[in-house]
């Protein structure tokens, strides 16, 4: 039962430090560039106006479009680390 307190901690202290995160991905050699949060939600969106013209709308939309996931999946990997930094299993003994 002792365990299962400090899982609880670890747990609510990784939410916490997730919530503050946040990571960048970026497109077309930096044309455009987003910036998520801990919550997956878009906070900054950067595009160069050289890509605004009315003719490359869609090479703009795949570049918004590439430069989230690629945001996401860099939060992805921080997150990831964070928990196991955070939630040390192989450190805790489980009684029977």
């Amino acid at each position: 039962m002792k365990q299962l307190g400090q899982i609880e901690k670890y747990m609510k202290e990784t939410s916490d430090e997730v919530q503050k995160l946040t990571a960048t991905g970026s497109a077309g050699a930096g044309l455009v560039e987003v910036t998520v949060n801990g919550k997956f939600q878009v906070v900054s969106l950067n595009i160069n106006p050289v890509i605004l013209d009315k003719q490359q709308k869609d090479m703009a939309e795949v570049l918004i479009q590439s430069a989230f996931n690629e945001a996401i999946t860099k939060l992805t990997a921080i997150i990831e680390e964070r928990a196991r930094r955070m939630l040390p299993l192989d450190k805790m003994e489980f009684s029977k």
